[in-house]
């Protein structure tokens, strides 16, 4: 595995469980980070620079009362949007954030200022172009955002992404998209990655931040329920068609594409969901903890049988 030696000691599992908009909070990020899974909220899930510094002085304390634990992680939007981007980030170094995910955009003045405290960045891509360009900024990790993915998702096969990136990347790199089990935890390790991205199955959870409508769309969503488009937030994604019927929207005539907000994104996520097309294969609400257990089992098993055969 292409892990740093400050990640190899203290994952029971290869998998990070996503920062995903307005659902992953604290509760979430410990519980995970408590069954050895690397847990991650984005800052923006807090309404003010000093409310994400609570949320880590909080995450903080908990993770304190247990021994071993993975690290946390915290998500970045660098976009010229982003307004709280140089506040965040200067908290975010005050507290020597173990791991910093960064999307929409990769610069070296951020990822120095991570390296200078010890820190860790890895970094969302969907294609080529974005991965060099965040290889050139001299980022730990890049996520391969591929086809199925929630929330803001790219359209390349795994297949043929991973391996375009390991062409010139040896770094470590993770895999996102419709990952919701143990087994597809080790298919990922299996065509090359050395961590697994999960966010829909972790929406699905009794420590996040989902509605409860959230939760049921996604127990009753199968493939053909997702949408794939840009008109809702700017950059295309995957969202929940009964959602987007609740919010009076016809899935098959949406309007055109706007461009990107965060004000926008943060009114649209509020009542129009999103989800991967690995929402298909949940159909139950665990608690985080019996969610990691169950991974780590299918993930063992999975193993096994493939060494067996």
């Amino acid at each position: 595995m292409s892990l740093p030696a400050s990640l190899q000691a203290c994952l029971s599992l290869p998998a990070i469980a996503a920062p995903m908009f307005l659902i992953s909070g604290p509760d979430l990020v410990v519980e995970s980070c408590r069954a050895g899974v690397i847990g991650t909220f984005p800052s923006l899930n807090q309404r003010s620079t000093e409310g994400y510094a609570e949320w880590l002085a909080e995450i903080r304390e908990r993770l304190a009362t247990v021994p071993e634990t993975a690290p946390f992680g915290v998500n970045l939007i660098v976009h010229r949007t982003n307004k709280r981007l140089e506040a965040d980030l200067k908290v975010t170094v005050e507290n020597k954030v173990p791991l910093v995910i960064t999307s929409l955009g990769a610069v070296s003045e951020l990822v120095d200022a991570v390296h200078a405290y010890g820190g860790l960045v890895f970094h969302d891509v969907i294609n080529r172009r974005h991965a060099e360009k965040a290889v050139e900024a001299g980022v730990d990790g890049l996520i391969a955002v591929c086809a199925g993915a929630g929330g803001h998702a790219g359209t390349l096969s795994p297949f043929a992404f991973l391996p375009e990136i390991r062409s010139f990347f040896d770094k470590t790199l993770i895999l996102s998209g419709a990952i919701s089990n143990g087994r597809q935890i080790a298919a990922a390790r299996m065509l090359g990655a050395d961590l697994a991205y999960l966010g829909t199955r972790f929406i699905a959870t009794k420590e996040s931040l989902a509605h409860d409508e959230h939760r049921r769309m996604i127990l009753e969503a199968g493939t053909r329920d997702l949408i794939y488009t840009p008109a809702i937030s700017g950059v295309p994604g995957n969202f929940l068609r009964a959602s987007l019927e609740r919010a009076g929207l016809d899935p098959e005539n949406l309007p055109s594409g706007t461009a990107l907000s965060l004000d926008h994104e943060t009114r649209v996520w509020k009542d129009i969901w999103s989800a991967g097309q690995g929402a298909a294969a949940i159909n139950d609400i665990p608690s985080v903890a019996g969610l990691c257990e169950r991974l780590k089992t299918e993930y063992e098993e999975a193993l096994k049988e493939f060494c067996s055969g």
